[in-house]
């Protein structure tokens, strides 16, 4: 607390005030991990019982009451919720490990996605993982589970192994993502690179979400001018973890070798105008397509001077575009329609 005696009272203020926050949140963390555990335990009674035949099929509805009447101030006690507790028991066996593993600081709404929707126990402590360190809501933990993160995280073709130093090359790889999922942007496939790239600006808050921790947006159409000549980088993000500008380039086509040597054209005049060599990391490109073919991705890369990544963007969840278009769900209820008189 020697911090708090520095300074007028506004400093001290400041870092009394700072404290407080701190306290509380240290409060709030112990007593979540306190509360997982209790549901734990209660969960491994259930699965222990149940595996033994201790208890019939009614005993979950019949302890649900039971502790709903004995804590009534107390939530949580609800049979959907004892059995999510089971589920928790079950999907991590070993108490001492828990406390030691990012679930047990996750609100108990996040461990019920990890349960609902996952199955592995890596994939739970991966999502776990990235949920704790990135402070993700519910809604966005959902997200990322459904559009398959893990899968898709670092999974970019890239020339960065050839194109920067090894550790260097590292970093910069986890910043990829294959295939970028675009659905929040409520835009069909024929769609134009101008609307697609309005449509990432004007969401910039879900663009940043699904580039990835650490991206801040610089601007769009950025402007170069060289000798009379006029360029335009669509967009520009620089990524303040690794201190690196990041070009994005958008193709609303399949991915042609061309793309990438003006891809490549950007990527070596924003390091040349923009970077501080000092200070940052090297300049990397990231083209988006609707398509591609992996081998023609491979040689175009290989033959490259610049750090590039080519990704596939998704503009609809894989379930969406199953479903049978507007148009053809119009011609089966006409259809219904004249049948029916």
């Amino acid at each position: 607390m020697s911090e708090v005696r520095v300074g007028g009272y506004a400093d001290a203020l400041l870092a009394l005030k700072r404290r407080v926050h701190e306290a509380r949140y240290e409060v709030q963390r112990h007593a979540n991990t306190a509360m997982v555990l209790l549901y734990w335990d209660i969960g491994a009674v259930l699965a222990e019982r149940a595996a033994n035949a201790d208890w019939g099929s009614k005993v979950v509805e019949r302890l649900a009451r039971n502790l709903s009447a004995e804590f009534p101030e107390t939530k949580g006690f609800s049979r959907r919720n004892l059995r999510y507790m089971r589920s928790f028991a079950e999907a991590w066996p070993d108490r001492d490990l828990i406390v030691q593993r990012s679930v047990a600081q996750l609100p108990w709404g996040h461990i019920i996605e990890l349960l609902t929707q996952l199955t592995g126990p890596d994939d739970r402590d991966w999502y776990a993982d990235r949920d704790l360190e990135h402070g993700w809501t519910r809604a966005v933990l959902a997200h990322q589970i459904s559009t398959r993160l893990r899968d898709r995280e670092g999974a970019s073709p890239s020339n960065f192994a050839t194109s920067l130093e090894r550790s260097d090359s590292e970093l910069a790889q986890q910043i990829t993502k294959d295939p970028f999922t675009l659905g929040f942007l409520a835009i069909d496939a024929d769609t134009s690179e101008r609307q697609l790239e309005d449509r990432l600006v004007e969401r910039i808050i879900d663009t940043l979400r699904e580039l990835g921790p650490g991206f801040s947006f610089v601007g769009r159409q950025v402007h170069f001018e060289i000798d009379g000549d006029d360029f335009y980088v669509d967009l520009l993000f620089f990524h303040v973890q690794q201190l690196r500008y990041v070009v994005v380039e958008l193709k609303t086509t399949k991915f042609d070798p061309r793309h990438a040597g003006q891809l490549g054209f950007y990527v070596a005049l924003v390091d040349d105008r923009l970077r501080d060599p000092g200070k940052h990391q090297p300049t990397v490109g990231m083209l988006l397509v609707s398509e591609k073919n992996e081998t023609v991705v491979r040689y175009a890369l290989a033959g490259a001077g610049q750090p590039l990544a080519v990704s596939r963007y998704e503009l609809a969840p894989a379930v969406q575009a199953s479903l049978p278009s507007e148009d053809a769900l119009v011609r089966i209820a006409e259809a219904d329609r004249g049948r029916s008189r």
